[in-house]
Formats: C-alpha cells, sequence, structure tokens
C-alpha cells in the first residue's frame, strides 16, 4: 500500500522475485540505466522502490537504536510533563503502527507469506513512539536522531509519491483509490511527524529557572543548525539599541565557575609534575654539579615552553572533545566542497541531445551540496567561537586566581600593566588560534586533494600547480617566521600599557611636577617602536597577501601554460579550464588560510609561553604561616630564628628574628626608615619565604600605603560582612570618622575614587583602620597606621582603639610607629635595625639598659611632647573633591550625590558617519584616492583574465589544435601578473594608511588625557583608560585595516562577478544589492551594538584586575581571595554575555546571506540550461563557476564590513575624550613672563574663592592674604578647612571660582600651566615613583648634573643608601617603587624638591612616613636649603612650624587667625587651644 505496489495477495517478495525473473539478472532489478539515466522520462525500478527505499530508513533506525538508546542512558537532564507536543507525536507514531497493523491483518486474511517483513517494518513505528517516551524520561527535548529518520522515511516516500500521482494522472483516482488514500494518508502523517520534529519540548520542571535563559537551550535541532533561535534578538536590536538587560543569561557550561572549577584541577596537577621535575633538577644541583650561566638560562627557556606546551594540553584536555566535534563538522564540509565542481554544468551545455531534465538535476545538486557545505561549515565555526570564549573565561580565571598567591619577588617582576596584558591581548591570540588552528592541518589535505583532481583533468601539468605551490610555501614559511621575530611589537605594547597604567596612577603628581611632557615622550617612544615593528610586520604581510591572492593566477597560469606548450594537441575546452579554475578557487581559501593560521599559531605559542610563564611563577607558601585555631593559653605570634627574604634567591632581609607575643598584648616595633619593620608584618602574614615561625587565630592587616576599593566608604569598611549597626557606629567614632561623614556628600555611601582619590591621607588609613577594626579578629598588624593622621587624631585612635583602654584592648596587637608618645603604653618594644631586632623589651627595661633606644627617647621626647599638638583633626585632603555639600543637593537621592566614577557608558545606534570621516581625514584624501584606484585596476586586471580565459575556452579547435596559442598565453600572463603588482601595492598602501591613523589617533588620545584636569581622573577609573590604550588601540592598529583589506578586496570581486554573470545570465542584479542591503542593516544594528555593550563590559574587568593586583596583600590577610575571586567571576561572565550573541550573530547572518548566494548558484545554472542554445561553454563556465564564489563573497563582504563597523566603535571611543573638559593651556605663547621669575617668591590671594564642583559649598570663602618672600608660613586647621585648597590654587589643579592669585606680582591666571608648576615646587604627601632608574624619577628631563643630583640626595640623607646600591643612580625601581621603603621615597620625593630648588616651596604633610630623627634631619635641611625661599607648610605635627614667622589657622574656607606662632599664643585664640594641649604653652 505504502510504497505504491499492487494492492493484492502478491506481496513485495514476488514482486522483486517476477522482476527479476523478468530481466535476467539482480542487478538489473536495483538499477536499469536505460529506466533511470539514458531516457527522457527517468525512473528507479519496481524493484529498487519496493526493497531499498522501504528498508534503507528501517535499517537506520534498527542499527543505530541501541546506541542512541545507550547514550540517553547517560544523558539525565530531568523529567518533561507530558505536553501537546509530545501527545501529538505518540499520536501520530499509533496512527502510523495502525496502519500496520491494519495491513498485517489484511495480509493474514490473504495468507500471504510477507507478513514477517511487514510485521519488523511495522515494529518500527512501536519503536519510534518508545523513543519518543525515553527521550520526555530523560529530558531531551529536540531529537536529532528521529528527525534523520522521519527525514530518511520522508525522502524514500518521494518516488512511489511521484508513481501514484503519475498513476493517477494516467488511470484516474477510482482505478484503485484505496490504495491512492492508504498511500497519501500514510504520506501525510510522516510529513506531519516529520515536521512536529522540527519543534522543541518545553524545559524539565526540575530545571532551576533561569532570569532571560539562553533560547539556544530551548531550540529545536533545525533551529541550531540554521541558527533561527537568533532570530528574535536581531529583530529586537534592529527595532531599538539593545541594552545590557536584554541580553540572555549564559548556559551553566559557559560560566566562570562550571569553566574554572573543571580547569583548575587539571592545572593543579600538571603544575604538581612541573614542581616534581624542578625539584628533582634541583636536587642534582645541590649534589655540587654548578651549572654555568648558560645552562640556568637554558634551564629557564625550558621551563618557560615546559610550562606553555602544559598549560595547552590542559586546556585540550577540557575543552577538546567540544572541539573535536566541530573539526568533524569540517572534514563534512570539505567533502561536499570537493563535490560541487564534480557537478558543474558544462558537460550537459556540451551535449546538445542532453535531456533538460539532467541540467536541471545537476543545477538543484549544486544548490543542495552547497546548501549542506555552509550548514557545516557554520556548525564548525560556531564550536570554535564557543570553545574560545571558554578558553577566554578559563585563562582570565587562572591568571586572577594566580595573581592572588604569587610571592612578592614574583610580583616584583609581573607588574600590573603586564597582567592586564595578558587577560586583554593574550587572551584574544588564543581565541584566534582556536578558530584557525585547525587549517594549519586541513588546509594542506585541501591543496592535495585539489592537485590530484586538477591530475585527473590536465595529467602531468598539474605538476607545474604543485611546483607553484611548493614555491608559494617557503616563501611564506620564512615571511611568517621574519614576522614572529617582529612580535617584539607586544613588548613595547606592554612597556606602553604599563607606563600608561603608571602615569595613570600617580597623574597629581606629574601635574604637581609638570612632567607630562616628559612621561608623554616616554610613551611615544614606546609606541613609535611598536608602531616601525608593526609596519615591517605589515610589509610582510602584504607580500604573503599578494602571493596568496595571486595563487589561483599563478597556479593556473603554470598549469595551462605547461598544458598547452609540451603538445600542440592539447585544447583548452571550457570542461577543462572552468572544472580546474573552480579547483584552484578551493584551492585559494586554504592557501590564503594557512600564512594566518600560521602566523595566529606562532603568537599563540609566544602567548602560551607568556601564560605559562605567569602562571608557574613561585607562589606564597601556605606553611610559612602556621595559622592555629585560637585557643587563650597559646602566644598570639610565635617566631624562632625565624630568617625571611622576599624570595627563595635573595639575601636573607630579616636575620635572627626570635619573637613571642603573649595573647592580647600590644607589641610596638620601632627604628629607623628602612629596618625592616614593615618586613616583619610580612614575614609574619606568610609574604615572605620563612624559615620558622607561626601565628594563631584570623589575621587583620593594617597596610603603612592605605589600599581603598572603588566603592562606597560602607562597602570598605564591611569588606565583604555583613553590616551590624552597633558595632559599625562603633568602629566609625572609635576611627574618628564620624567628623568625615559629615563633610562626605552621601556620608557613608559616598563612592570612593580608585585609590581612595577623593579621600585625604589622613581618611584613608582611618578608613583601612576602620577595616580592620570592623573584622574582630584576633590577631592585628598595623603598619604605622598613625602616620598619615595628625597627632591629636592619632592620640584618640590610639586610645579607643589600639591602646589598653581601646576596643582592642583584649586582642594580640604588632604596631609599626614612630610615635614616641605609645611606647610607654606598649607591652613588649622591639628595636630594629638592618633587618635584625636589636633590643627587645618594655620601655621601663629598654630605658634602664640606656642603648640606642634610651639615647633616641632622650633625644627626641621633647619635640614629641611638642609634637602631640593640633585641633580635632588635621588630616588635609590631597585632593578633596567632597566637600561639603549645599542644602539643594541634600534633597537629591543620596546614592547619586555620592557617585564619583563614570560608568563606561556605551553608545546606541549606529556608528555615526562622522566616525568614517574622522579616520579617513587622519589618512588623507591623497592616500585613499590611489587605493581606490589600484583596487579598480587590480579588479579590472582579474576580470580582463578571467574573460579572456572563456573566449579561449570558446575558441574553435582546427584539425585537433588551437591557433595562437603563445599569444593568449602571454595575454593571460601579463594580465595576471598586473594584477599581483596592484594587490601588493593596495595591501601595503591600506596598512600604511592605518598605521599613519592610529598614530595621530594614539596621540590625540594622549594629549587629550594629559591635559584633562584632576577632577576627570577621580571620576574615570584608570581601567576605561587602559581599556582605551589597550584593547581599543590595538583594534585601530590591526583590526580596521585588515577590515578594510577585506572589505574593499571582495566589494570589488563581488563586483567583478555581478558583471561576469549579469553579462552573462542574469539581466537584473538590483535584487541581489537590495536583499545585500536590507539584510546588512538589519545585522550591523544589533552586531554593532553588541561590540559597544562588549566593549563596555570589558573596562570594569581591568580595573578590578588592578585593584586586586594592587591589594592582593591585603584582600590575603582578611582571608578574602573566594569573595574577589566570585566578583572577578561574575564582572568575566557580564562581559560573555554580550560577547555571545555577537559570534552568534556573525553565524546567522552568514547561513542566511550564504542560502541567498545559493539561490543565485541555482538562478545561474536554471538559467544556464533555459538558454544553452545560445550560451556559449566558454560563458556559461564562467558564470557558474563565479556564481560559486558569491556565496563566501557575500557572506565575507558583510562580516568585513561589519567587522570595519564594529572596530570603528573603537575610534568612537577613543575620540570619546576629545570632548571632556580640559584643563587651561600648558604654556602661553609669547609669554611676558620673565626667565627668572618668580625672583622674590612673595605669593598674594585677592578675595580668592574655590569650589570643586558646580553646586558644592565653597572650599575657599574670599581669602585675601599676602605671603612676603622668604616667609615661612604653617598652614594648620581641621579636615575639610581648605589647607590643601589653597596649595590646589597655588598650583592651579583647581582653578579659581573667583579672585585672583599673584606670584611676583604676576596673576597666575594669565600664565600656562608648565609655567606655573615647573617654578613652584610641592612635596606631596603620598609619594609617588615610576618604574624607571632612580635618576629618571628625580630628573625626567635630564636638565640636571650627576653632581647636582647626587648633591640633592645627600642633603635629603640618601647618599649612603644609594651608593650602596649596585647600579647606583641606575638603580630599577619597580612600579610604584614598591623596591624602596615608604620613607626613603618620601625622602626620594624631598630629593626632587632639593633638586629643583625653585623660590616657592610647598609642604604638604610631607614628612608623615617618617620616623622622628628623619624627620628632624628633614626640617633642618628645609630650614637651610630653602632659607632664601618662601616655605608653605600644610602642618602635621605642629612641633615643626613653631619657629615660622607666621601661622594661619584656617576653618570652614576662611582664616580665622593669623599672626606670628608667638602672638597666637598670647592671644588666647584657637591656635593657643592646640599648644595648651599640647603641652607647648
Amino acid at each position: 500500500w505504502k510504497n505504491g505496489g499492487d494492492c493484492n495477495p502478491l506481496g513485495m517478495a514476488e514482486v522483486c522475485r517476477g522482476n527479476t525473473e523478468r530481466t535476467n539478472g539482480l542487478t538489473l532489478c536495483f538499477q536499469d540505466w536505460n529506466v533511470t539515466w539514458y531516457t527522457a522520462h527517468p525512473d528507479l525500478t519496481q524493484c529498487f522502490q519496493h526493497t531499498v527505499l522501504v528498508w534503507f530508513p528501517c535499517f537506520y533506525l534498527w542499527v543505530c537504536a541501541p546506541f542512541y538508546c545507550l547514550y540517553l542512558r547517560f544523558y539525565d537532564n530531568g523529567r518533561i510533563s507530558l505536553s501537546s507536543l509530545c501527545c501529538a507525536k505518540t499520536g501520530l507514531g499509533l496512527c502510523l503502527a495502525s496502519f500496520g497493523l491494519l495491513e498485517l491483518v489484511y495480509l493474514l486474511v490473504e495468507k500471504s507469506r510477507d507478513i514477517a517483513i511487514l510485521t519488523e517494518i511495522h515494529c518500527l513505528q512501536i519503536l519510534a513512539v518508545l523513543l519518543i517516551h525515553l527521550e520526555r524520561l530523560r529530558g531531551f527535548r529536540s531529537s536529532v536522531f528521529l528527525f534523520l529518520f522521519w527525514t530518511l522515511a520522508v525522502i524514500c516516500s518521494l518516488v512511489p509519491l511521484r508513481a501514484n500521482i503519475q498513476a493517477i494522472i494516467d488511470e484516474g483516482f477510482s482505478a484503485d483509490a484505496m490504495r491512492f488514500v492508504a498511500f497519501f494518508t500514510f504520506f501525510s502523517l510522516q510529513l506531519a511527524q516529520l515536521i512536529l520534529s522540527c519543534f522543541a519540548d518545553q524545559r524539565p520542571a526540575t530545571l532551576k529557572p533561569v532570569y532571560n535563559p539562553c533560547p539556544v537551550e530551548d531550540a529545536s535541532f533545525l533551529s541550531k543548525v540554521l541558527f533561527w533561535w537568533y532570530g528574535r534578538l536581531a529583530v529586537k536590536g534592529y527595532r531599538s539599541p539593545l541594552q545590557a538587560e536584554d541580553l540572555w543569561s549564559l548556559r551553566e557550561e559557559d560560566t566562570s565557575e562550571k569553566i574554572i572549577c573543571d580547569l583548575e584541577k587539571e592545572w593543579a596537577k600538571q603544575w604538581a609534575k612541573m614542581q616534581q621535575q624542578e625539584s628533582a633538577l634541583n636536587g642534582a644541583q645541590a649534589l655540587g654539579y654548578k651549572l654555568s650561566e648558560q645552562t640556568q638560562l637554558l634551564r629557564k627557556l625550558h621551563k618557560e615552553q615546559i610550562s606553555g606546551f602544559c598549560l595547552l594540553r590542559t586546556l585540550a584536555k577540557n575543552f577538546g572533545p567540544y572541539f573535536l566535534t566541530g573539526t568533524l563538522c569540517l572534514v563534512i564540509q570539505d567533502a561536499f566542497m570537493f563535490s560541487i565542481p564534480q557537478v558543474l554544468l558544462l558537460g550537459f551545455v556540451r551535449d546538445e541531445d542532453a535531456p533538460l531534465w539532467k541540467g536541471y538535476l545537476f543545477a538543484f545538486l549544486m544548490f543542495l551540496l552547497s546548501c549542506l557545505q555552509s550548514l557545516f561549515n557554520h556548525q564548525y565555526m560556531y564550536a570554535c567561537f564557543t570553545v574560545g570564549m571558554r578558553v577566554k573565561t578559563a585563562v582570565m580565571g587562572l591568571v586572577y586566581r594566580k595573581s592572588l598567591v604569587i610571592n612578592s619577588a614574583a610580583r616584583r617582576t609581573c607588574t600590573v600593566g603586564e597582567i592586564v596584558n595578558l587577560v586583554s591581548a593574550d587572551t584574544q591570540k588564543l581565541m584566534d588560534f582556536v578558530v584557525y588552528f585547525n587549517a594549519v592541518w586541513v588546509a594542506p589535505i585541501e591543496i592535495a586533494l585539489c592537485l590530484f583532481f586538477l591530475w585527473q583533468r590536465l595529467g602531468p601539468s598539474a605538476l607545474a600547480g604543485i611546483a607553484t605551490v611548493i614555491l608559494i610555501f617557503p616563501l611564506n614559511g620564512f615571511i611568517a617566521k621574519m614576522r614572529s621575530k617582529l612580535q617584539v611589537q607586544m613588548k613595547y605594547m606592554d612597556g606602553r600599557i604599563k607606563l600608561m597604567n603608571e602615569i595613570l596612577s600617580g597623574i597629581k603628581i606629574l601635574k604637581f611636577y609638570a612632567w607630562e611632557n616628559a612621561f608623554r615622550e616616554r610613551v611615544l617612544g614606546y609606541r613609535e617602536k611598536e608602531l616601525n615593528a608593526l609596519k615591517k610586520s605589515q610589509i610582510l604581510y602584504s607580500i604573503s597577501i599578494a602571493s596568496f591572492n595571486s595563487s589561483t593566477f599563478l597556479i593556473a597560469f603554470a598549469m595551462f601554460g605547461v598544458y598547452v606548450l609540451i603538445d600542440e594537441k592539447h585544447v583548452l575546452d571550457a570542461q577543462k579550464v572552468f572544472v580546474s579554475m573552480a579547483l584552484i578557487n578551493i584551492l585559494k581559501a586554504p592557501l590564503s588560510q594557512l600564512p594566518f593560521a600560521m602566523s595566529t599559531t606562532m603568537q599563540a605559542v609566544v602567548s602560551l609561553k607568556r601564560l605559562g610563564k605567569f602562571l608557574c611563577q613561585d607562589e606564597l607558601k601556605l606553611d610559612s604561616v602556621e595559622r592555629a585555631p585560637y585557643h587563650p593559653d597559646i602566644d598570639g605570634v610565635v617566631i624562632d630564628n625565624g630568617t625571611f627574604s622576599w624570595s627563595k634567591d635573595s639575601t636573607p632581609c630579616l636575620r635572627r628574628i626570635n619573637v613571642k607575643v603573649q595573647r592580647g598584648s600590644l607589641v610596638a616595633v620601632v627604628g629607623h626608615v628602612g629596618s625592616g619593620k614593615s618586613s616583619l608584618l610580612s614575614a609574619m602574614l606568610g609574604e615572605m619565604e620563612k624559615k620558622s615561625g607561626h601565628i594563631t587565630g584570623s589575621v587583620a592587616y593594617v597596610p603603612q600605603q592605605a589600599w581603598i576599593q572603588n566603592a562606597t566608604l560602607k562597602d570598605n569598611i564591611l569588606f565583604g560582612r555583613e553590616r551590624k549597626d552597633s558595632w559599625y557606629q562603633k568602629v566609625l567614632e572609635a576611627c574618628a570618622l564620624l567628623p568625615d561623614l559629615e563633610i562626605l556628600p552621601a556620608r557613608d555611601a559616598t563612592e570612593i575614587g580608585e585609590k581612595g582619590l577623593n579621600l585625604s591621607g589622613g581618611q584613608k588609613q582611618r578608613a583601612s583602620l576602620a577595616r580592620a577594626v570592623y573584622r574582630k579578629a584576633d590577631v592585628y598588624l598595623l603598619d604605622d597606621p598613625l602616620s598619615a593622621v595628625d597627632a591629636h587624631v592619632g592620640q584618640h585612635i590610639f586610645e579607643k582603639v589600639i591602646g589598653p583602654n581601646g576596643v582592642l584592648k583584649n586582642k594580640t596587637r604588632v604596631l609599626v610607629t614612630h610615635g614616641l608618645s605609645f611606647l610607654p603604653q606598649a607591652d613588649l618594644i622591639l628595636v630594629m635595625e638592618d633587618g635584625e631586632i636589636t633590643e627587645m623589651g618594655s620601655y621601663a627595661e629598654l630605658l634602664s639598659r640606656k642603648n640606642t633606644f634610651a639615647d633616641f627617647v632622650k633625644a627626641f621626647s621633647v619635640s614629641e611632647r611638642k609634637e602631640s599638638a593640633t585641633n580635632r583633626d588635621m588630616g588635609s585632603a590631597s585632593i578633596q573633591t567632597m566637600e561639603a555639600i549645599s542644602d539643594t543637593e541634600q534633597e537629591q537621592d543620596q546614592e547619586e550625590v555620592g557617585r564619583l566614577t563614570q560608568a563606561d557608558k556605551a553608545h546606541t545606534g549606529r556608528v555615526k558617519l562622522e566616525m568614517y570621516v574622522e579616520y579617513f581625514r587622519t589618512i588623507g584624501l591623497a592616500f585613499i584616492i590611489p587605493v581606490i584606484f589600484l583596487y579598480a585596476f587590480q579588479q579590472a586586471a582579474s576580470l580582463a583574465y578571467n574573460y579572456w580565459l572563456s573566449l579561449w575556452a570558446d575558441d574553435p579547435v582546427v584539425n585537433g589544435t588551437q591557433v595562437g596559442t603563445d599569444l593568449k598565453l602571454g595575454v593571460f600572463g601579463a594580465l595576471g601578473f598586473a594584477q599581483g603588482i596592484a594587490i601588493f601595492g593596495t595591501t601595503v598602501a591600506i596598512s600604511l594608511g592605518g598605521i599613519i591613523a592610529s598614530r595621530h589617533l594614539h596621540l590625540d588620545l594622549l594629549n587629550n588625557v594629559l591635559h584633562s584636569p584632576m577632577s576627570f581622573f577621580e571620576s574615570t577609573p584608570s581601567g576605561n583608560l587602559l581599556n582605551r590604550f589597550s584593547k581599543e588601540i590595538d583594534a585601530i592598529d590591526c583590526m580596521i585595516p585588515d577590515g578594510l583589506k577585506m572589505m574593499l578586496g571582495y566589494m570589488f570581486k563581488l563586483l567583478e562577478v555581478c558583471i561576469i554573470v549579469l553579462m552573462s545570465i542574469i539581466p537584473r542584479s538590483t535584487s541581489l544589492t537590495s536583499i545585500l542591503l536590507c539584510f546588512q542593516s538589519f545585522y550591523v544594528a544589533t552586531s554593532c551594538q553588541l561590540r559597544r555593550l562588549e566593549s563596555v563590559s570589558r573596562s570594569p574587568i581591568y580595573t578590578h584586575f588592578n585593584e586586586t593586583v594592587q591589594g592582593a596583600g591585603v584582600i590575603r590577610a582578611f582571608g578574602e581571595q573566594s569573595r574577589f575571586i566570585l566578583l572577578a567571576n561574575s564582572r568575566v561572565d557580564h562581559n560573555q554575555t554580550s560577547y555571545f550573541p555577537r559570534f552568534v550573530a556573525t553565524r546567522w547572518l552568514a547561513v542566511n546571506l550564504e542560502f541567498l548566494g545559493n539561490l543565485l548558484v541555482l538562478a545561474a545554472a536554471i538559467l544556464s540550461v533555459m538558454g544553452r542554445a545560445t550560451l556559449s561553454p566558454g560563458i556559461v563556465g564562467l558564470a557558474v563557476s563565479h556564481s560559486l564564489q558569491v556565496t563566501g563573497i557575500l557572506s565575507w563582504i558583510v562580516r568585513a564590513w561589519t567587522d570595519v563597523e564594529n572596530n570603528i566603535v573603537s575610534v568612537e571611543r577613543v575620540k570619546e575624550y576629545a570632548e571632556t573638559t580640559k584643563e587651561a593651556p600648558w604654556a602661553i605663547e609669547d609669554s611676558p613672563l620673565p626667565s627668572d621669575w618668580p625672583k622674590s617668591g612673595s605669593i598674594g590671594f585677592q578675595e580668592y574663592g574655590l569650589q570643586y564642583r558646580r553646586g558644592l559649598d565653597w572650599a575657599l570663602k574670599e581669602i585675601s592674604l599676602s605671603v612676603n618672600e622668604r616667609e615661612k608660613v604653617g598652614i594648620v586647621g581641621r579636615t575639610g578647612a581648605g589647607k590643601s585648597s589653597l596649595a590646589l590654587g597655588i598650583f592651579r589643579i583647581l582653578e579659581a571660582a573667583k579672585g585672583k592669585i599673584f606670584i611676583d606680582g604676576i596673576n597666575i591666571a594669565e600664565i600656562g600651566l608648565h609655567e606655573l608648576r615647573s617654578r613652584i615646587t610641592i612635596i606631596p604627601q603620598d609619594p609617588v615613583l615610576f618604574s624607571g632608574s632612580l635618576r629618571m624619577n628625580l630628573d625626567p628631563f635630564d636638565g640636571y648634573t650627576d653632581e647636582e643630583v647626587w648633591r640633592a640626595l645627600e642633603l635629603a640623607r640618601l647618599k649612603n643608601f644609594v651608593s650602596g646600591l649596585p647600579d647606583k643612580l641606575n638603580h630599577e625601581c619597580s612600579e610604584g617603587g614598591e623596591n624602596l621603603s615608604l620613607g626613603q621615597r618620601q625622602l626620594v620625593c624631598l630629593a626632587r624638591a632639593l633638586l629643583r630648588k625653585t623660590k616657592i616651596l610647598v609642604l604638604d604633610e610631607a614628612t608623615a612616613a617618617v620616623d622622628l630623627e628623619t624627620d628632624n634631619l628633614i626640617q633642618s635641611t628645609i630650614r637651610t636649603q630653602f632659607e632664601d625661599c618662601t616655605v608653605l607648610t600644610i602642618a602635621h605635627r605642629l612641633n615643626t612650624i613653631m619657629d615660622y614667622t607666621r601661622v594661619i589657622v584656617m576653618d570652614r574656607g576662611h582664616i580665622t587667625e593669623m599672626d606670628s606662632p608667638t602672638n597666637l599664643i598670647s592671644q588666647r585664640g584657637q591656635f593657643y587651644q592646640m599648644c595648651r594641649e599640647a603641652g607647648l604653652v
């Protein structure tokens, strides 16, 4: 019934038997070529229809079902409840089975011998129903297996369907109505099952609900293959710009938590193996084998290579299986790709007697094969990009976790900039590697297959093509090797990013010292080297591109030339020429991919080595400190005969340390600058290589330089803990933070800038202390927390927090301090000198011994008493952009008021035309016009030689030969070589144009950033700026020129194809162009916005990395690693939510466009069949072989176009900072300023007023003041009084809101900023050093001689230290000057001031971080060396200003008192009150 057989007792076996007898042979039963091929009306034999077509789907189901059931046994995704879709599938399955039952009954009645066969066939329908329910129970929502079964069943029923329709036409429906109704019903049911299998079932109830889940999880098999599931987002993005909340959640298998959890276990095994190998080598070395330097270097290089290989192996184990499924798709795609040239129409066009149906069959076959090739290709690309995305997540996670555990020695070799580069540039290289790796081995196989098929067409002449390929390969291998050597541009880029990171960290110092130009030149020095390496690399790449793009011509020229020249009987007809050209076009893809794949692989190897090297850095040893659980009877801290160093190989910096700290006691650590006090705390934290010692209980740590997160003040204090109001208020009060809350705009909800930009040094230190106190830890390690606060506040904190009656009185406290007044209350004092504890005991014991400590106390106890004088809190804001807020602002939402940093915002909509204009304007019109002409010339040459070939192929054959072969070959060669030269010219020109543009854009960005005022840096996270300088500039350097090359190349190629196809076959091109434009605009709207969202979500990753690396010590001390890891995971995942739909969009577009291109191939082929009477084989060959390229060209055009538009977003983001507010000009032309200004150093304020932001209260109100030359003026007052605002006003860090400042009678608002700042000097509160030589840190412009520099160092008490360093002045300072102590850094800042020796000196709490002895030395140096200068001191220790000519007391922006210290004391005002508290009067 079903298969069109007669409805009679004679079963199928008999039909076959009858057929076999009739045709005398089994072969003819299956294929009778006279019936099937050599006929105008083809058909399949009855026997074939009743056996193969029936049994093929059955065979598939019976053979594969057991394996499928086994697979379902291991797949459990929860149970799907019975849905209407499942019921419909079951109902249809049972209907089909009932047909089998009916037929079975019929055959039983007729006593047929075929009952067993039919029983088996219809049991399949029952099996299919059972599989439907098994899938439902295992949570399988869309079945590929059953979809293929129903597809096969329907396809195999198409021939009987045709037979039945033909029978109805010939005999009429009434002839056998029963059979026709039965067959059509059965076929309809099968078709309905196929349609239903295209849909996916509902989600299993057991799956946890997800907000906005990824639709691929709910998509059917067909939807996944064709990427239809993406369509809804494309429509949404086209209607209105996408927002972050519109994006889908990540699938569980794509989340950081899942990926890194699996990867960490594998990496731990690899790491352990490497450690064992290293231990074995070190063991051999310990036995007395002395290694030469060369051997050590080779071992180091070998370790780097091994570590890179281990990382690759770890990634392969985790992501390999999924990657291999993609590779399988690639192999299948290749099979279809090579099938297409075998079915070209040329044989059909040449054979005039061939029936038309064959032409249509070939045309349809070409269409089908092209579609299948497309689908498998994009499934492969999707798998690659998914693996690439997971690799990125994995590597970022590993690097982040590693940055939390590397030891101090390793941390000094890896700067923040380098670590950020690892997660930006190197992860991108690995993602590219995943996508192009398969080309390394697939491309040679594809090339070999092409050459094999060419041999079949042209015989030994194909060897000429092989020779050409062999010549092209070494050339490109050599070029790839040369380019890999030029990877030094990565090194320069690292250097540039590292330097930019430091510039952004120390921007305030650069502005105070007017050093922007010196650092700008250093950045541009790196940039120039980077661009030179890039230029050489691009020129080499252009040679490579030219050779590969000309490879089609070169191979054709060599093969056709040899073919026609070795024998004049060899003629080139259309079949030979265009099948060969189709194969050579296939050859072009692997030939062009191979160098790129090799180059990408080389870059990935370099990146793997860099990542492996970082991931194999030495880690902090967990056993360095034994953290025993809390017990009241155990000592708090014990170190037995401890010897500590910063790394395994370095000399110990702490020796013979023996410390026992009783639980609940207070230990003070004292000593000179650089004596090892902070190192002792680091040793207690386990940050150093140790011999012995242990800490018991939980630890809280306050570092010497406060580490503050870019978060609210409340979040900084709670630091991940739950808020308990009563304890929180107690902590704020004890740490003297309540007065500060009154000043901050949104109290504790105020956002603090990066590194605490908008807090004063004292506020930062108190917030850092509050974080530790809130923790309620057992052991407190306090690294000089009182240095940055005023003496009175220090006293308050000591009494309320640290001292015997403070909130920590029952805790173990180790306090590093320079304050002598606190020492009598300490239970134990450790005196340190040169890394050793020289004395130990209580205050009374140490005084009675009359050693160094006793002498020191005696000398400085007087000044210490004086120093404790201050008013309530004089912690001055370094740059306080958050003064008291006005009444109107208090009404605003507190969160808005407290916000400081601006999150990176995504633009919306299409990229504006101005961005393209801006980009091309920087290149220059003189450059662009020749490029367009070169492209036009290149494509004209290509069109000409292709058309010339078609004329040659149509040339008539006379006596077995063709006439004028040499001339034809000569013209063909000349046109091809002209095209090759033009290709080289265009690629070089675009590369050089891109470099010109990126040089200009980088320079503009750098200038714009350096000219921005301080408020800009406070409100812009450094991650946003670093992202512009790294990722966005990298995109402008490489991505835009590469995208332009590709886009223009394919645009002109499409033009050529259209001209050929339209000239020859299709007269209308407008429909194709309009559809292309429609797709492009639809796709770009979404893609561009996704690119922006991805860029915006990338910045917080870098900001967080930056912050974490700098605060790793604090994070470890508080044991908060897991919380920070979760934060990093969430930021990476947020970034991937916009990256995932971005690459799916490309696949969705490509599948749709290639289907459009395949329709064009079908149209060209069908029109060729219809017009074969009028078209020559040469023109048909030319048109069809070119139409086959349209699929790829269309997809590449839109992809390249979109890449350009996506990357032009980088230009948009770089230009963004051109529009921000800029500070005043650095220099004014024709300035009347005398060269020796200021000569006297007098300063005058005339009704001067200052506001930090419009709408905020005045920071300074109508200040009128004149400071005479050589006068020494002290400035005192509590936080927010406006002390620092005066300094900021003098340096014009903030511009006057009203009034004027005069220096030597000249209004400073009328001169250039650099003219002002370079001629006055400040010693700031935070000592900032930059990586580079010590000399560069003192004199970046090289304006002073070595003698002058040494003299400054001597006066700053640093000469002995520097002369003891191996490299002396060339000693390399690490990032932030971390290899010098805080006190030494402060002395370097003093040396800078001594070197500049300007007439005006401002000291902003400049001696906060040094001990009393050093402070006294500094003060005496300032008094002697700056005797003839005007000195303004924002006082920290009151004793330092008691001999000044005048003291200014400030309060709330006003000057409340001003006179000599003696007169002010006699007036008994505010200053007298301070002095009385200090015991000075």
